[in-house]
């Protein structure tokens, strides 16, 4: 968070209930953030006057000492009026950093392609294994309705054969009955 000397006037913190004055953790963490902020203003106002002192004295900057501002931008302050060695110096600064944004800008625009391709690869691949998983699964109940049709024909046949051989049972069992029942009466008077 950038912290400017108008967030530390604005700012406003919550009443706590049951108790005067604010929340003191609320308190605590802002004001650690304001102390953090400080200290990275002084660091680079010390850094950069550091550079400043070496333009105007003549000398280069060490290329170690730029490495750090190039890997994270500074705020560059404005090029003095006497002498153009720093103008030149914040210009190269400026391009270092917009060479690096376009570099990770491209880096990740890649990386995203990259996750695209490889999500689409998987999304084929998962597609392609569940048509396969249909295509195994209907064969396979296809397998199976043509068995339980088979045994449902030789079930009615069964039963076709089962009516027939039981109604020429009855039908003989009839017979005999009629026959020793005959015109003199029953079969069992006989006896």
């Amino acid at each position: 968070m950038a912290l400017t000397p108008d967030d530390v006037v604005t700012k406003q913190f919550q009443h706590v209930r049951f108790k005067d004055g604010f929340d003191p953790d609320e308190v605590d963490d802002f004001l650690d953030e304001v102390v953090l902020e400080w200290r990275k203003a002084l660091d680079e106002n010390a850094e950069l006057k550091a550079k400043l002192a070496a333009y105007e004295s003549g000398e280069k900057a060490a290329p170690a000492a730029e490495a750090p501002v190039a890997a994270a931008p500074a705020p560059v302050a404005a090029p003095v009026a006497e002498t153009g060695a720093p103008a030149a110096a914040t210009a190269g600064i400026i391009e270092l950093a917009q060479r690096l944004h376009d570099e990770h800008v491209a880096e990740g625009k890649s990386q995203r392609d990259q996750l695209i391709a490889d999500a689409k690869a998987q999304a084929s691949k998962i597609l392609a294994d569940a048509e396969q998983k249909q295509r195994e699964e209907t064969s396979r109940l296809e397998r199976e309705r043509n068995v339980l049709e088979g045994k449902i024909t030789e079930l009615h046949d069964f039963e076709r054969t089962y009516r027939t051989q039981l109604r020429s049972y009855i039908e003989g069992q009839l017979r005999d009955l009629d026959e020793k029942g005959g015109p003199n009466g029953d079969a069992s008077s006989a006896q």
